[in-house]
């Protein structure tokens, strides 16, 4: 099993990464709440990896910090979520407002996340509230690092919400809504999930 990767960060299209790594170039899907704090490309990398083996398939899933592999493994073990939900939930709250959100019990703000209604949002309560608390989390400073601003923030941003799990009608609305001139396609991110999470 793949539990680490060091190596040249080649790319990063949201959620996909590439990383070189003595000259294999890796492909890891990983959530936002990574992708914000990347070095620019062509810089060295680190990331804590969780390596999936399916009978029709192998993904490599990359994470800078330790609490938010926990928490994206702890995830899929509740019934009715995979993967994408995971790199979901990851992306559209830190692991410490997930925390506090399941110890409260607030069922409500859980299914503003993609992909999660209420019933799986009530099972996460459930099944999740014990084990969050043992994760050690912490509030991660989202410090916005990036490769520049692209040619096109605004689409790269709708693209990747879209590839998210938001509705195409909803990424543009939000995109419109908290773009600003200059923004870099993670701030447009970053700020449109904070909108649909009512933050």
């Amino acid at each position: 099993m793949i539990g680490r990767l060091r190596g040249t960060l080649v790319s990063k299209q949201p959620p996909w990464l590439l990383v070189d790594v003595g000259g294999v170039g890796y492909e890891l899907e990983a959530p936002m709440s990574t992708i914000y704090d990347l070095p620019q490309t062509g810089k060295e990398v680190t990331l804590l990896t969780h390596h999936a083996v399916k009978e029709d398939s192998v993904a490599l899933y990359g994470f800078l910090r330790e609490d938010e592999r926990a928490l994206f493994r702890n995830l899929q073990k509740v019934s009715g979520i995979g993967a994408k939900i995971a790199l979901a939930v990851l992306s559209g709250v830190s692991t410490a407002d997930f925390a506090r959100l399941v110890q409260a019990g607030d069922v409500v703000a859980l299914t503003k996340v993609p992909g999660i209604g209420k019933k799986t949002a009530e099972r996460m309560v459930v099944e999740l509230r014990d084990r969050v608390e043992g994760l050690g989390v912490t509030l991660p400073g989202l410090s916005g690092k990036g490769a520049g601003a692209p040619l096109d923030p605004a689409g790269e941003a709708t693209v990747a919400l879209q590839q998210l799990g938001y509705k195409p009608a909803e990424v543009t609305r939000l995109v419109q809504k908290v773009a600003v001139e200059g923004d870099a396609a993670e701030t447009i991110i970053r700020k449109a999930l904070r909108a649909a999470l009512g933050q």
